[in-house]
């Protein structure tokens, strides 16, 4: 193709949209992948038994932007999908979020009405106006008993620390329902492509402006005259690798990642729901078991379920909040904002965990800050 009008690293949600869009446009675009396959954390793949499966953890699509939805819609068929999630709790299933059944199950009561959930929650929550730690928050969630069985130990597994460790935003988004509703997100929009994310990202790539190399580390090729050449780069990797670590001191960002354990059975299924959640210590060190033909809807004779440990190796899913991650995300931040032409997208880039909705927003967003109000959206 010669040189490129826009380099783009990184071939996930953030990379591939601005590919995407710069292509329509009529750009040149060279996305640098350094994985061997697109689709970022979204990538799924048949298992060896022939079972669809999402490789770095289930990712559920759900959305109140209109423009998102409007845009996935171009790139893939949907079918509705209620995400819901249950939690083994006193060796009972129950609902999270926190709703009507879960507090009946947990404190052997009959409550049917808002009205008694509501009072219920201002019984036991523990009154903290600006909680100071992710401790407190969870106090004035949803007070001390919820708090030890499904939150204390579950985010000591998640962070490898207790909520008093955290900051008080981590459990802040505790969410709770004082009805029956047992859906784990409450948007307009809620659903998952029927022919997985692979494809998706296969089509939202398919532009002839755009090429796409894998296996390539952008630190690797960053010098050369096609990528130094270029218009605008849009980076999507861990900001503080742009800029060689120099203001990390002793550590990098740190990140908590996840391992995987496959497991095959002979069985049609394995749990009775898509994502079961494991907050005490005593059932394993995991954090979760997924079963992901109840995403898919694929019909065969095995399943193939994953445990979830989180970790702090590998690769990063979820930033760390802390004052001094932030501060360190900030002196990276201001030295970002004064490059030109150089622009730092999604995730890994912000330091900012991001809903899939988000991080195509996110992106949609930048393109148009950038180039002005795009005709071809739609």
């Amino acid at each position: 193709m010669g040189a490129f009008d826009i380099v783009v690293v990184g071939a996930g949600i953030s990379g591939s949209t601005l590919a995407e869009r710069y292509a329509v446009r009529g750009s040149r675009v060279l996305v640098l992948e350094k994985r061997h396959h697109i689709g970022g954390n979204c990538y799924d793949s048949f298992d060896d038994h022939g079972i669809l499966v999402s490789n770095y953890g289930a990712h559920l699509f759900h959305t109140e932007y209109e423009d998102v939805w409007r845009y996935v819609n171009r790139f893939a068929q949907w079918h509705p999908y209620e995400h819901r999630v249950l939690a083994r709790v006193d060796g009972k299933l129950v609902p999270i979020p926190v709703n009507i059944t879960t507090v009946n199950s947990v404190f052997g009561l009959t409550m049917q009405s808002q009205a008694e959930m509501q009072r219920f929650l201002d019984r036991v929550q523990v009154q903290h106006p600006a909680p100071r730690n992710g401790e407190e928050a969870a106090l004035a969630r949803v007070g001390h008993v919820l708090y030890e069985k499904m939150f204390k130990h579950y985010t000591k597994k998640q962070w490898n620390k207790y909520p008093h460790e955290l900051d008080a935003s981590v459990l802040q988004r505790i969410p709770i329902r004082t009805n029956f509703d047992d859906r784990y997100f409450s948007d307009r929009y809620q659903a998952l492509p029927l022919e997985g994310y692979t494809k998706l990202f296969e089509k939202m790539l398919a532009h002839p402006n755009i090429e796409v190399r894998l296996n390539t580390d952008y630190f690797d090729v960053r010098d050369s005259a096609e990528v130094r050449g270029c218009g605008k780069l849009f980076y999507a990797g861990p900001i503080d690798r742009f800029f060689d670590y120099r203001h990390s001191r002793h550590r990098k960002l740190q990140w908590r990642s996840i391992h995987f354990e496959w497991i095959t059975l002979d069985q049609e299924f394995f749990q009775e729901n898509s994502v079961i959640n494991y907050p005490d210590p005593a059932d394993g060190e995991f954090t979760r078991i997924v079963e992901y033909k109840h995403f898919t809807r694929q019909k065969h004779d095995k399943t193939t379920i994953s445990r979830e440990y989180t970790t702090d190796e590998g690769d990063p899913y979820y930033p760390v909040p802390n004052p001094e991650n932030d501060a360190i995300y900030r002196r990276y931040q201001e030295e970002a904002d004064r490059l030109a032409n150089v622009h730092f997208v999604g995730r890994l880039a912000n330091y900012r965990y991001f809903n899939m909705d988000q991080a195509f927003k996110n992106a949609l967003d930048l393109f148009h800050g950038l180039e002005g109000d795009d005709g071809n959206l739609l």
